[in-house]
């Protein structure tokens, strides 16, 4: 059993007969009787993509899935291609059932594939990434109260908000849970 406030994106679960994969993590709320986690959920058997909210305290029954390490080749469009790193074998999973994944992965990267019953259905990425700042607003000088943020775009397309100090064509570390900014590296 894996209770609600335990899904990560790439998690499968049953509800009632349905086979669910975890898409997006949409965020948690906690309100005056009850916290709930808000979900991007696709079900497997039909296809239908949807929003979920379920109370954190529930609990739903674990689907037994195989997982593979694969190498992201790369995308046409809307179909991302990997490649198994020992059968060399290519499957090619739609953009729509990755999730955010396409927000932080780059060719020749190696991701786990996540397999329901022979079919890939989602990827599971690392929870930490390093990549590249390659366009950011110059910091304001003095404008240091709090914590001021300013947008940027990472190599891979994904726009982030990061601290004013980060300056274009250095490297950050994104958590790709929820997709912010965690610390700059040196590369």
């Amino acid at each position: 059993m894996i209770a609600a406030s335990e899904l990560r994106v790439g998690d499968c679960f049953k509800n009632g007969g349905e086979v669910l994969v975890v898409q997006k993590l949409e965020g948690t709320k906690t309100g005056r009787n009850m916290s709930v986690t808000k979900l991007r959920v696709k079900n497997l058997l039909s296809g239908v993509t949807a929003d979920a909210a379920y109370r954190m305290s529930d609990t739903f029954e674990d689907v037994d899935l195989d997982t593979k390490k694969m190498n992201f080749q790369y995308n046409t469009g809307d179909t991302y291609n990997f490649m198994d790193n020992e059968t060399y074998e290519q499957y090619e999973i739609n953009k729509e059932d990755l999730g955010d994944a396409p927000n932080f992965i780059w060719e020749g990267m190696d991701v786990e594939i996540v397999f329901y019953e022979g079919k890939p259905v989602s990827v599971k990425l690392p929870i930490l990434v390093d990549r590249e700042v390659v366009y950011c607003e110059p910091g304001i000088k003095g404008d240091t109260s709090g914590r001021s943020m300013k947008h940027a775009k990472l190599d891979t397309g994904y726009e982030i908000m990061i601290p004013l100090f980060c300056e274009q064509g250095e490297w950050i570390r994104v958590d790709t849970r929820d997709g912010t900014y965690k610390e700059r590296v040196k590369k």
